[in-house]
């Protein structure tokens, strides 16, 4: 308060009229610091200090939201990553009994492709939209026809700028709610109505851990093909070992096997998916709040480098108005 009085009262005194016959000096000094640049910008420094804060308040709120979208995929976390361990021992056996065949050629493909609905969890989709635009090319051919089953709304809009003719059917919101068999099985019911296929592909990101995800296949053929394929020898289970009981016919047992394979796997998929989406946004917003810390730190000292630039400018015009005074 005082240097700031203090610089008003050094103006007023340079500015005066009543001053009798100033020596040149003085009014040279005068003329100096009326038309210096640092006084006609005083205002613009006193802006710059007042962006680089308005800066500073917009970094630390960024820093709280990602703070707060850590914690939040944090304790989603834990609840689903125990269903999902839970999850992997419903369509192993079906992978035992009906084998697993990703190499099989087929002329009816259908991709399901298991993304995310929201962003900011890192390259889970961007890998998912990857490995189906590269499976997409190895099963499309003159004779053979290749189609998407989107699931989650960030796979449909990367999918959709170079394969919007091939996209089948599209499932949006699926996280909304938590994920549960009984949702998986009305949807995989959906699947198999309005699609035709040979061999469903399901992609998703299988979780490792917070920081590693696998992207990961798994084939579930028609019952057709899987009974022509065990005739033919290949690598699908033969059930002629088994007994069947209750009258049903082998094709019956193969159609029935295959609808509750593809909802088994389909749930899986969604919550190693979920899961994994969320331990990506979780390293993710680690990242950005380490980010927004260092930025801050850059944006403290550019703030005060500013103020004390000010201050000494300041100090540097009643200093001079003082010695004009004298002179």
């Amino acid at each position: 308060m005082a240097m700031a009085a203090l610089r008003r009262e050094g103006r007023r005194l340079l500015l005066s009229p009543t001053v009798p016959n100033p020596s040149p000096a003085a009014a040279a000094a005068r003329s100096s610091v009326i038309s210096s640049p640092e006084t006609t910008q005083l205002g613009v420094r006193s802006i710059s200090t007042q962006v680089v804060r308005n800066r500073m308040k917009s970094v630390k709120n960024i820093q709280k939201i990602t703070k707060a979208m850590k914690m939040v995929a944090a304790s989603k976390l834990r609840a689903v990553q125990t269903r999902t361990e839970n999850s992997r021992g419903l369509w192993e056996p079906f992978t035992a009994l009906l084998g697993d065949a990703p190499t099989v050629d087929v002329k009816k493909n259908v991709i399901v492709a298991i993304t995310s609905d929201k962003g900011l969890c890192g390259g889970i989709n961007s890998t998912s939209v990857k490995v189906s635009r590269a499976l997409h090319k190895l099963t499309s051919g003159p004779e053979k026809e290749s189609k998407y089953v989107i699931l989650g709304e960030k796979g449909k809009v990367q999918l959709v700028r170079d394969s919007r003719k091939s996209i089948e059917m599209t499932v949006t919101e699926l996280q909304k709610n938590p994920i549960n068999y009984t949702q998986i099985a009305v949807l995989a019911d959906d699947i198999l109505k309005n699609v035709e296929y040979d061999a469903l592909r399901v992609i998703f990101n299988k979780f490792h851990s917070v920081i590693s995800f696998k992207p990961t296949i798994v084939t579930i053929l028609s019952p057709e093909v899987a009974e022509k394929e065990s005739e033919a020898g290949g690598k699908i289970g033969d059930l002629d070992s088994y007994e069947i009981e209750g009258g049903e016919t082998k094709s019956e047992i193969l159609q029935n096997l295959s609808e509750f394979q593809f909802s088994c796997v389909l749930y899986n998929g969604a919550l190693e998916n979920a899961c994994s989406e969320l331990g990506a946004r979780m390293s993710a917003m680690d990242s950005s709040s380490r980010n927004a810390g260092d930025m801050l730190d850059r944006l403290t000292l550019t703030y005060n480098r500013t103020r004390q630039a000010s201050i000494t400018t300041e100090l540097i015009e009643i200093i001079s108005g003082a010695s004009a005074l004298e002179g």
